[in-house]
């Protein structure tokens, strides 16, 4: 019969630990948040306003230096939207190959500029002088969106598209193109991808109606007025509406310009009764509980404050 002895320790071996509780000190903690890369930041801040200097000198530029040639009527329809993607990605291509874009990425803060150009959006509209020259043109352009909204809407749901991706395409296409979809994407809470997709078909079907919509006025022989009234009405984007009115005359101009404008005003409202209804009624009857005043703020997107102060 075997007799156990007690086991010796080792002279050369690590001690092993007492039982117990474990020291605070041997506690991982969290690493401390990272400091902020201001260099980062102002590197890519300065990419971005060289990359918009750009972008303004090409669309005021091109036009002028195509004057009297072939290339002048389509270079004068281009919107700033098409320099701006062909400058980024050059510059996203250099920055890249460079091996700079990851250092520069502080400074590359997307939504807070496009929040920003919205706010700057609302400073160009003067309610003033909608309310005092436009009343036919406030009437047309409740109308125009709430039918072409609705009708949008109703003909996407038909197709089983997304709730917060055909609230983009109907907010779009009713109101001011990409602008409208951007304020409609942050009261809805859309995912980038469906502000892409909505974006890109909005400037696709803005450029040919430049020529189309003033080429088919003249051919059904409408007035000045109605031409820019349709303009204005019809086609998205407020750079592609100046360069139709252009193409049509001064009065379609004026006109055009007026009845984009007081759609643009209606860009803050719509905004508000999109939280609204996702917050009562979407989400609600996704999570089953009636959200209160607290909810509906917290999603609301308050740059929507600053376009109707600035206004």
């Amino acid at each position: 019969m075997s007799t156990r002895h007690p086991r010796t320790a080792d002279p050369g071996a690590e001690p092993i630990p007492a039982s117990g509780p474990i020291p605070a000190a041997a506690v991982d903690d969290p690493a401390p948040p990272a400091p902020p890369n201001w260099a980062g930041f102002a590197g890519g801040l300065a990419v971005v306003l060289a990359l918009g200097i750009g972008t303004h000198l090409l669309t005021e530029g091109v036009p002028a230096w195509s004057k009297g040639t072939a290339f002048g009527a389509i270079a004068k329809s281009i919107e700033f939207p098409i320099y701006a993607i062909i400058l980024g990605l050059l510059g996203n291509l250099v920055l890249t190959s460079t091996g700079l874009r990851d250092r520069l990425l502080p400074g590359f803060r997307t939504e807070f500029f496009i929040k920003t150009g919205l706010v700057l959006l609302g400073a160009s509209i003067n309610f003033a002088v909608i309310v005092r020259a436009a009343g036919p043109a406030i009437a047309q352009a409740v109308l125009l969106i709430s039918f072409v909204f609705f009708f949008t809407w109703w003909i996407a749901g038909r197709l089983g598209v997304d709730d917060r991706l055909r609230a983009l395409l109907s907010t779009a296409v009713s109101i001011c193109g990409v602008s409208a979809a951007i304020a409609a994407a942050g009261a809805v809470k859309a995912k980038k991808e469906d502000l892409a997709y909505t974006a890109s078909l909005v400037i696709l079907f803005a450029l040919p109606a430049i020529f189309i919509v003033p080429w088919l006025a003249s051919l059904l022989g409408l007035s000045d007025a109605v031409t820019g009234a349709w303009i204005g009405g019809n086609i998205d984007t407020t750079a592609a509406v100046t360069a139709a009115g252009t193409l049509a005359g001064e009065q379609a101009l004026q006109i055009a310009t007026i009845v984009k404008v007081t759609q643009n005003a209606l860009l803050g409202v719509a905004a508000i009764l999109l939280t609204l209804y996702f917050t009562l009624r979407v989400e609600r009857n996704e999570s089953a509980q009636r959200p209160g005043a607290a909810a509906v703020w917290q999603r609301f997107p308050k740059f929507v404050l600053g376009f109707l102060a600035a206004s």
